[in-house]
């Protein structure tokens, strides 16, 4: 890589306002860059980060500056510590419009992580909690915003949303963030959208599954629905999905508060091991027309942000074991293990897992240039 051949990622981090007054020995630029490249490497600690650079001197050398080396692991931290999270964030929501395209049709899953050892008891300081936006297709984290505590889901989901390109989108959302002003957000969006239903909605939930059930026992006569059922069997167990959806919801009280409300939809979940059944159904309202297979790829789709996202953060970053705890040095690491998962997402010339394309970049120069130029 040459001198004037920087990465992509660091144009998008360039206008982010330096936290320091006074001896700022080193390129906040070459602070960031480093960072994310540690991050993607294994790094989980500002100590880390520092040991990585100075076993990649001579690397980085080819495209920063590095007026005085490697900055100390103190440097890292304190920078990190005061570096403004909703500025960062911005740029990273910036770099990803500009790096992805989403599609007509593609779900886009909000959901919520709480950053276990984010606290600080000493200082009254609670857990972090970060709602995400998960491109289910792309595989991408689309932004982020932080709460304090989980009940903050609420309020923090519209803000999410009004910073997202999500025309044409499917947004789903669990039964937390089943709420009208979200619904609203959406929809001004241009997006369409699928929630969860549980009992925070009043009788909403209760109403619905009163009237499945009815027409369920009658064989759906006299109704017009759709149906669609998937059957899937892996790690010795079978499960089988039930969908039913409906249009025909004039009774339903209430409609008229949740814009563009089109279908509900009944999922049942049977799940065969060899020695029990398991049984659970679940109900949504969504903006979509009434088609159980589209409702179908959209429920499931949502649970990608689980497996796809936490799970990764937790097994293959170790988020939930960081004790990063000073100022908003948390906040802003989440986002570098955000930007350094959507870049390793994006190589796909190395068919590996998340955790073998971490370590080959550790060890390979050339592969993670890739990455960074992807």
């Amino acid at each position: 890589m040459k001198k004037d051949q920087h990465p992509s990622i660091p144009k998008h981090f360039a206008n982010i306002t330096d936290p320091r007054r006074y001896n700022s020995r080193h390129k906040l630029i070459d602070i960031i860059t480093i960072a994310i490249c540690a991050v993607i490497c294994n790094a989980d600690g500002f100590e880390h980060i520092s040991e990585f650079g100075q076993a990649k001197y001579d690397w980085f050398k080819n495209f920063l500056e590095l007026p005085h080396g490697i900055p100390s692991a103190d440097t890292f931290e304190r920078v990190f510590a005061r570096i403004d999270p909703k500025e960062f964030k911005t740029c990273f929501m910036e770099w990803i419009q500009a790096i992805s395209q989403l599609t007509k049709g593609e779900v886009v899953a909000i959901d919520g992580k709480t950053l276990r050892r984010s606290h600080d008891k000493s200082k009254g300081k609670s857990a972090i909690h970060m709602v995400s936006a998960w491109a289910c297709a792309n595989g991408l984290v689309l932004g982020q915003v932080k709460t304090e505590e989980k009940s903050n889901e609420i309020t923090a989901i519209p803000q999410l949303l009004k910073t997202l390109e999500i025309e044409g989108c499917i947004v789903t959302i669990d039964a937390m963030g089943c709420q009208k002003r979200i619904c609203e957000t959406i929809v001004e969006k241009g997006a369409d959208y699928v929630f969860s239903l549980k009992g925070n909605q009043g009788n909403l939930h209760d109403n619905i599954k009163s009237y499945f059930q009815d027409r369920k026992q009658n064989g759906f006569k006299d109704v017009s629905f759709d149906y669609h059922e998937t059957i899937d069997a892996e790690h010795g167990k079978i499960e089988i999905r039930r969908y039913w959806t409906i249009s025909d919801i004039d009774w339903l009280q209430g409609k008229e508060n949740w814009r563009n409300l089109e279908t509900i939809c009944m999922v049942e979940r049977e799940r065969q091991f060899a020695d029990k059944t398991e049984n659970e159904t679940s109900y949504y309202i969504g903006s979509l027309a009434n088609d159980a297979e589209k409702f179908s790829h959209a429920t499931r789709s949502h649970w990608r942000v689980e497996n796809s996202l936490h799970w990764v953060l937790d097994v293959t970053f170790r988020e939930d074991e960081s004790r990063i705890r000073k100022d908003n040095a948390p906040d802003n690491f989440a986002v570098l293990r955000h930007i350094a998962l959507n870049m390793i997402k994006r190589e796909t010339s190395l068919k590996k897992s998340i955790k073998c394309k971490r370590l080959r970049a550790g060890w390979d120069d050339n592969y993670l240039s890739k990455i960074l130029a992807g």
